[in-house]
């Protein structure tokens, strides 16, 4: 269950960086600050389309598919919810 509670994590935090910064070089570092502080945890694949090629690829389990990428979208919804309540235009 850690597991998945450090992908949700993961992702939101990488898709924060996404949403409030729009800069290539911090999407990129935060992309790589997220893998490299989950990889040991739970894989590090932060967002869907690698855990989906992951799994196609024998490097995730296909029953754990599911839930990665569950946690992986709510992560991503709950921090574009987080930007919307917090944007300072």
């Amino acid at each position: 269950m850690f597991k998945y509670l450090v992908e949700f994590l993961g992702s939101l935090f990488f898709i924060f960086i996404v949403l409030t910064t729009g800069n290539p070089l911090a999407m990129g570092a935060a992309f790589t600050l997220a893998i490299l502080i989950t990889q040991n945890i739970s894989g590090g694949y932060i967002v869907p389309s690698v855990a989906i090629v992951m799994a196609s690829a024998g490097q995730l389990d296909p029953s754990e598919l599911l839930p990665y990428c569950i946690v992986q979208i709510f992560g991503g919804l709950v921090a574009l919810e987080i930007y919307k309540r917090v944007k300072l235009d």
